[in-house]
């Protein structure tokens, strides 16, 4: 590292301003993921070409990894954390991965050509209201502390309505005649059903965090 670069974090930490930092990393990263949810739904609606949205992910994908990789660089260099430095490698962990399934989501909506995405329109709205939950809850960290594991909750209750979308979605489908088409849509719910789960284990990594600050 630079002896400025240097300079500059250890002067943020002794002003308490690393935390700031840090806080700041992590929405970076899950505003990335967002965009990937994004751009899903808009795959889902028919606004954008499987084809084209696969090309676009690959984008999306490459920028959230730049913000992991930036947050662990940045984790590196601070002496202080606002959070155990754990619980951020495992939070940000927890939301790569949720890019990553939602990167699976689109490629195999291109590879299995259903005939419509507007199935899924209900769980990526769930995905969506998470990861802006998500992004609300990180952001309490440093400012209402008391506020994160209430937040926190918003998210829980998005990855449960993920999980119901898709369960409603499989009880249509397999009441109607079987065939490929239902099992390449159940295919996609179950994607989708993983992006729900990591987005929940996002949140609890991020209560358990509060959890041991708190003792």
């Amino acid at each position: 590292m630079r002896p400025a670069r240097r300079f500059r974090l250890v002067w943020d930490d002794l002003r308490g301003r690393s935390g700031n930092r840090v806080i700041e990393q992590v929405g970076r990263q899950i505003r990335a993921v967002r965009d990937g949810a994004v751009l899903a739904r808009e795959m889902a609606a028919g606004r954008t070409a499987p084809a084209a949205a696969r090309a676009r992910m690959a984008e999306i994908e490459h920028a959230g990894d730049a913000e992991r990789a930036a947050l662990a660089a940045l984790l590196r260099d601070v002496l202080a954390t606002p959070i155990d430095r754990e619980d951020l490698y495992r939070l940000s962990r927890s939301i790569d991965d949720v890019l990553d399934n939602l990167r699976d989501f689109v490629r195999e909506a291109d590879l299995f050509g259903p005939p419509g995405l507007g199935f899924t329109l209900a769980p990526l709205d769930a995905v969506l209201d998470g990861l802006t939950a998500l992004d609300g809850a990180v952001r309490k960290v440093l400012a209402e502390p008391a506020a994160v594991t209430l937040a926190a909750l918003g998210v829980r209750k998005a990855r449960n309505r993920v999980r119901e979308a898709r369960q409603a979605e499989l009880a249509r489908l397999f009441a109607g005649p079987p065939g490929t088409d239902v099992l390449r849509c159940r295919e996609l719910l179950a994607r989708l059903d993983a992006v729900g789960r990591r987005l929940g284990e996002a949140a609890d990594a991020l209560s358990d965090a509060m959890l041991k600050r708190s003792h």
